[in-house]
């Protein structure tokens, strides 16, 4: 599997968390990997690996306002 491939699967899981889905399974190094709501921030620091090895911007991040 390629890494874009492994990167919209991991987004498209990170998105299914944010949404309400209680756990999501993706294939990782040949493994089915399990993230549940309390693994949010493991999805993301995966998704983050993967944006950083294909060579692309990292993962956006909220935007603040200063008062």
């Amino acid at each position: 599997m390629s890494l874009e491939t492994q990167l919209l699967e991991a987004r498209n899981a990170y998105h299914n968390l944010l949404t309400g889905q209680a756990v999501v399974r993706i294939q990782r190094d040949g493994k089915t990997v399990e993230f549940s709501q309390a693994s949010k921030k493991d999805l993301a620091a995966y998704i983050d690996s993967l944006e950083r090895q294909i060579g692309g911007v990292g993962r956006r991040r909220p935007a603040r306002f200063i008062l």
